[in-house]
């Protein structure tokens, strides 16, 4: 794989994938839940602002646009509850956001399968409607377990935790077999568990509820690798990690050097998309294990606040990384997206387009023709 060659992803300037939602489509989701219009009529307006933010992405620069997730109201569970036999059910269990909310817990209730693909046709739309790379993102398999655990798995359904891997790993193949025959070139697994795994509390968390945090990083590399192992040569397949993403808040901090070795020894994905836009995310020490037959998108730029960061800031820290890194092999994007829920991080959408054309200057004056 050549990375100095400007068709190849990820791109010099990329970003997370999931956008802050227009104002008329949530007015639009509020009509449809109290029954005035139909889900014709919300799908219109959801492809009418899909459109639309293609479009901006494009004029922003960017050489991979997604939907933005506009479709969706969380970025992971309406992926993860599209399958058989995963749902919502399970009570909050933690680890929860700083801001105090949190979210009920995975359970797995029958056998897992994906018959017939997951917002397929989510992809299909954007591939049709974009003039550059259609990037599709879903939640990485580990969420599957991370966020519910062995005691929200249905003992009598899997009464061996090597059986519900096997079946969630089946089920992730079958998704890509059905990205790949719609023409999708540009796959994105979404991760939040190994940077939760290098703040020492989520640690604790982990061991509190019968999970041995070193195995589960262990775990989860494993069940990446299979899930893309037969994925087609001309897919690439990054990874991206984040502390957590809600209404500007987040869950976890520490750097990344408990999981480092492992991660990038052990997962054989493009590329690596990773959270460096505040101290909570550490130094890049850790990126002296990245192999350098793959990617590293610096996440310098937050998309939890509208202050935007200045050139000579990010230039600076690029700088900084390569002093483990060669630059040839770096790239930057925003740390996360801009609306990993529904409602979004407290950003304007004014800042956010503003965030996304920054990104493509900057790698512009880092790299030339990024």
């Amino acid at each position: 794989m050549t990375y100095n060659d400007t068709t190849t992803p990820p791109f010099r300037a990329d970003h997370v994938g999931s956008l802050l939602r227009p104002k008329r489509l949530l007015a639009a989701r509020d009509r449809f839940a109290s029954g005035d219009i139909s889900s014709i009529d919300l799908r219109e307006i959801e492809d009418e602002c899909i459109s639309e933010s293609i479009k901006k992405q494009e004029d922003c620069g960017l050489k991979a646009v997604t939907d933005g997730e506009l479709r969706r109201t969380t970025w992971h569970y309406d992926f993860l509850c599209a399958l058989e036999g995963i749902d919502q059910s399970a009570p909050p269990q933690g680890p929860n956001f700083k801001a105090g909310h949190n979210i009920n817990s995975l359970a797995v209730s029958k056998k897992v399968k994906n018959l017939n693909g997951i917002m397929i046709d989510h992809f299909r739309y954007v591939k049709e409607k974009s003039k550059v790379i259609a990037k599709f993102c879903i939640p990485s398999p580990s969420l599957a377990y991370h966020r519910g655990g062995k005691d929200f798995i249905d003992k009598k359904i899997y009464p061996e935790l090597v059986d519900f891997w096997t079946d969630l790993v089946k089920a992730y193949q079958d998704e890509i077999f059905h990205l790949e025959n719609s023409g999708c070139t540009y796959l994105q697994l979404d991760d939040t568990t190994f940077a939760m795994l290098c703040d020492p509390k989520v640690r604790e968390q982990m061991k509190d509820r019968g999970d041995d945090p070193d195995k589960l990083i262990q775990i989860y590399s494993r069940a990446i690798s299979e899930a893309v192992s037969k994925r087609p040569k001309n897919m690439i397949v990054t990874l991206h990690m984040c502390r957590g993403n809600a209404r500007s808040s987040w869950i976890a901090e520490g750097g990344y050097e408990p999981v480092a070795e492992d991660m990038f020894s052990r997962i054989p994905v493009d590329g690596f998309f990773m959270e460096w836009d505040t101290d909570r995310a550490g130094g890049f020490e850790p990126l002296r294990f990245a192999p350098r037959d793959k990617m590293i998108v610096l996440g310098l730029v937050s998309s939890k606040f509208g202050k935007l960061e200045t050139k000579d800031e990010i230039k600076r820290r690029v700088d900084e990384a390569t002093k483990y890194i060669p630059l040839e092999n770096l790239c930057i994007s925003p740390q996360c997206g801009f609306a990993s829920m529904v409602s979004g991080n407290i950003i304007s959408e004014a800042d956010q387009w503003r965030k996304l054309s920054f990104v493509t200057e900057v790698a512009e004056e880092i790299w030339g023709n990024h």
